[in-house]
């Protein structure tokens, strides 16, 4: 099944992308969610409106987050945690962790928009992207500290 992605999902592919999925991922999950659209060969002018619709609302995504990259990038997040042997967490600090602290100090993030490859379970300082927008990336670094 071929369809037109109308935001950014992981893994898949971003906002405006052609993509061919399973048919029931497509029809059970990404349309009803509002991530896609159904890319029908005989609406050829719908889905080039489709697609040009998408490209505008991408580029004022675009605008909005180069405003907002400058007050995010370079932000510092401390994190206390409690620890084991060999600075070793109990818990892991995860990106709903980061998003609560980040919103303590007024920036408002999702934790979707925050990009950790994993887990965090060490004590150190750590750099993290936070996804704005597509292509538009500001880092902020967290500090993991013990209790």
């Amino acid at each position: 099944m071929q369809i037109i992605l109308t935001e950014d999902v992981p893994n898949l592919g971003d906002m405006g992308d052609l993509v061919n999925v399973a048919p029931g991922y497509g029809r059970n999950y990404l349309i009803p969610q509002g991530l896609a659209l159904p890319a029908s060969g005989g609406n050829a002018k719908q889905l080039e409106h489709q697609v040009a619709l998408i490209e505008r609302k991408k580029e004022q995504q675009r605008v909005e987050a180069r405003k907002i990259v400058s007050e995010i990038d370079g932000v510092a997040v401390t994190i206390p945690m409690k620890t084991g042997d060999g600075d070793r967490l109990y818990g892991s600090v995860t990106n709903r962790d980061i998003v609560a602290s980040l919103d303590a100090q007024n920036v408002k993030v999702t934790r979707k928009q925050v990009r950790l490859e994993r887990a965090l379970n060490e004590l150190g300082i750590y750099e993290v992207p936070i996804k704005l927008a597509s292509g538009i990336y500001a880092k902020i670094k967290v500090w993991v500290v013990a209790i």
